[in-house]
């Protein structure tokens, strides 16, 4: 969405130090260089740990990018910052020698990074998209000025960087510039003012905007990473401390809880008799295969004794459903909301792509993050449910509204039948969390569905995007569209016609 103009105007500067206008070198393209110069500083991790580079390995300082504490004897408890030697790589879990205390033991890989290198620096955000980067920085927890620097997703070897901005009409925005490399390895905005490193680069433009749409604040904050070791997969629920209840569903509970006292989850516990073990666990074993950033992670489940527990990631601002309801969700405007729907796409096009069903898609089984940002939950668990209440499509708990009619009908579920639940989401999302089909029971829904009806465009609801709702509700299953191409329509939504980068004096 396009922004006519920023509340803080750039710096102007007739000549500024290092100007370089006459004489900048610019990068080659590297695919036209032979030259491979190995610079460890600037390496990743998976590069310097190749087997020709495994002879430095231990001369080699990593440097922690998060605090973690540990939850193991084997394991060592450490503070964002902290230094260490890597004595084996093995596996997800390196041993490691903190070069602070001497301790030894093991930590997780993706928690480190080279001393120095890029990646360790607070503002960079190293695989991220456009759009992910934008979702960061209009988090609650950022303000104007807030920035990230990225890996440039359309030239090799450059960058890009991501600033928060706030329009004159009070409208949070983001701009995007673009970071290009000079020949010596040098990194500029502009071509007339140059710099040695990033640094350089993220100092100068906090201290003046000079061309940018504002100076440069604080770095976007990073989403907390929370860590859980594959082994433990079937745990104690001894191991579990309950702190808060969070909810209440058609099948149990759902609590915040902490795990050995250190990492905070949610805890889902199912009613006695809503499935059997053996059919849930085959499903949760494929379900914790399933690992996008979309989609809830499933950390572990408790089977040994009754209820079932299902442990997965934490969500602060719990369903999407009681979120859209809340003081806070009301206030979301509908570019926002659009973003909700394509993160749920984005989630959805990966469900699809690995050839799973999620069964039961609506607001309520789609959680919130601190940050706004959308994940999926319980996906694949209607398949085992056995209540003959929700089993049954007659059933009160059978989520008819948002049903294909051929899931209803021949119990024919599919990703495009999925497709048609996602169209009634949408229509969720647009009334801030209203029931569809306001005013009918589930029995004239089914009635009428059968003989062509499709919810009415609810009010304030873009014409637009009740094209696209109804484009979920074709009659003929393979006419609908693929959740891929719904993420693409949904993420352009708004950016079709806007400028991909600012333009640079």
């Amino acid at each position: 969405m396009g922004c006519a103009g920023s509340m803080e105007k750039g710096v102007s500067h007739e000549q500024t130090q290092n100007d370089t206008s006459q004489k900048t070198k610019y990068s080659q393209d590297p695919k036209q260089s032979a030259t491979n110069v190995k610079n460890s500083s600037s390496l990743l991790p998976e590069q310097i740990l190749q087997n020709d580079d495994a002879a430095s390995l231990k001369e080699m300082v990593m440097v922690a990018l998060y605090s973690y504490v540990a939850v193991k004897k084997t394991q060592l408890t450490f503070k964002k910052g902290e230094k260490f030697q890597i004595l084996d790589k093995s596996g997800e879990w390196w041993k490691a020698k903190s070069l602070s205390s001497g301790k030894e033991g093991l930590i997780p890989y993706n928690y480190l990074q080279v001393e120095e290198s890029i990646d360790s620096k607070d503002f960079f955000f190293k695989s991220i998209n456009r759009k992910d980067a934008e979702r960061y920085l209009l988090a609650p927890a950022n303000n104007p000025g807030a920035f990230l620097i990225r890996e440039s997703e359309t030239s090799t070897g450059c960058y890009s960087m991501s600033v928060r901005d706030l329009c004159t009409d009070g409208t949070d925005v983001v701009k995007h510039y673009k970071i290009r490399r000079l020949e010596d390895g040098g990194f500029f905005i502009s071509s007339r003012i140059t710099f040695k490193t990033l640094d350089d680069l993220v100092t100068y433009y906090q201290k003046q905007a000079y061309g940018l749409c504002r100076r440069l604040g604080k770095a976007c904050e990073k989403p907390i990473i929370e860590k859980w070791d594959e082994d433990d997969w079937e745990i104690a629920k001894e191991t579990l401390r309950m702190v808060k209840r969070l909810g209440a569903g058609q099948f149990g509970e759902v609590w915040m809880a902490m795990y050995n006292n250190t990492t905070k989850v949610a805890v889902k516990t199912l009613k006695p008799g809503t499935m059997t073990v053996a059919a849930f666990l085959q499903e949760a074993n494929l379900m914790k295969t399933l690992q996008h950033d979309r989609l809830v992670r499933l950390f572990a489940v408790v089977t040994k004794t009754a209820p079932i527990y299902i442990i997965t990631e934490f969500m602060s601002n719990g369903s999407l459903l009681d979120f859209l309801k809340s003081p806070p969700g009301r206030k979301i405007l509908l570019p926002k909301l659009i973003d909700f729907a394509a993160q749920i796409a984005e989630g959805m096009a990966y469900i699809e792509k690995k050839n799973y069903i999620h069964r039961d898609l609506r607001a309520a089984n789609i959680l919130v993050s601190k940050s706004l940002l959308c994940k999926i939950a319980d996906f694949g668990l209607a398949r085992v449910i056995e209540d003959n209440e929700y089993s049954a499509k007659e059933g009160a708990k059978f989520p008819i509204k948002w049903t294909a009619p051929e899931a209803i009908n021949y119990g024919s579920f599919t990703i495009k039948s999925d497709m048609w639940s996602f169209g009634i989401l949408l229509s969720e999302l647009i009334t801030y969390g209203k029931i569809p089909y306001t005013g009918l029971s589930n029995a004239e829904v089914m009635a009428r569905l059968q003989r062509g009806y499709r919810m009415p465009r609810p009010p304030n609801c873009p014409q637009s995007l009740y094209s696209i709702m109804t484009s979920c509700w074709k009659a003929k299953p393979e006419e609908r569209p693929t959740f891929d191409y719904m993420q693409s329509v949904l993420e352009d939504y708004y950016t079709a016609t806007e400028g991909q980068y600012q333009q640079q004096p």
